[in-house]
């Protein structure tokens, strides 16, 4: 299946992107947070989509993988599943995509996967895939899918991804995306420091979420894109970033919702899935 044909459906929702509040997230955050309980969904939005159209939607699609994640927290479900709804309500809010509110879970070597033009993989720090899933994963790539991997710090854990993705690709290399690249302009223009740490890291007043390991140096963020051989990018990797929590924790403090739910993390997620919907 290849996502980047003109004859899918979604391909004419990304042509006529439009942000309903010009060029600047709405400063209002919906009334709903997890805090330290179970996430409960009639405390998040969803709405239906018109009837006959429900396979003409956006859904977010979150990766599951077996490997734990920082000494056996988080995983495959770091920020789930309140990062999926938040993001899927606004991608529904302030474009004109019509989205699922609910999103799915995958693996990658499920047939579903190929179902959706982007995956999302959080907490990859310590992925180690199945041979089953580099095969999926490679097919569903070369075929017009996208990889977004997020909300993993440190070098050591950039090398145990990097790792990963040469078993999928042993000819080719990730390179560092430089502030020109399409992705940081498509829709919004995104400017200044683009690294979002958790909301428990910024409470402390760390940009930096040390308990991860040692960074060795570099606290800085990086956004690793592997591409195909005619230049489309197919995989993002949000490196020393957490961009998840951005829309996980939007609802909790209004200080961390305007410096980094508002100014990177919506932005940087409606860039990626329009960039992803029109390349």
């Amino acid at each position: 299946m290849q996502f980047t044909s003109r004859s899918h459906p979604l391909f004419w929702f990304a042509l006529s992107l439009a942000i309903s509040v010009g060029t600047a997230i709405a400063a209002t955050t919906y009334n709903f947070q997890r805090r330290f309980r179970q996430a409960v969904r009639e405390d998040y939005p969803t709405w239906n989509n018109e009837p006959g159209f429900e396979r003409d939607v956006f859904t977010f699609a979150r990766v599951r993988y077996n490997s734990g994640g920082f000494r056996g927290r988080g995983g495959w479900n770091n920020d789930f599943p309140d990062c999926d709804w938040n993001f899927s309500a606004r991608l529904q809010e302030l474009t004109t995509f019509r989205v699922d509110p609910n999103g799915v879970v995958v693996r990658l070597d499920d047939p579903e996967l190929f179902k959706h033009p982007l995956v999302y993989m959080s907490n990859p720090g310590d992925l180690v895939l199945t041979e089953s899933e580099v095969l999926g994963l490679r097919r569903y790539l070369l075929n017009g899918g996208f990889l977004l991997a997020d909300d993993f710090w440190t070098r050591k854990a950039w090398q145990q991804v990097r790792s990963q993705i040469k078993r999928v690709f042993p000819d080719r290399e990730p390179v560092e995306l430089t502030r020109d690249h399409e992705i940081f302009h498509i829709v919004y223009e995104l400017k200044g420091r683009l690294q979002v740490p958790s909301i428990f890291a910024w409470q402390q007043g760390d940009s930096f979420e040390y308990w991860h390991g040692d960074p060795e140096g570099d606290e800085d963020p990086h956004f690793w894109g592997l591409q195909t051989d005619d230049g489309r990018l197919m995989a993002l990797f949000c490196h020393n970033n957490d961009i998840g929590d951005g829309w996980e924790r939007e609802g909790e403090n209004s200080d961390y919702f305007k410096q980094y739910s508002e100014r990177v993390s919506y932005p940087l997620g409606i860039n990626i899935v329009t960039y992803v919907m029109t390349h």
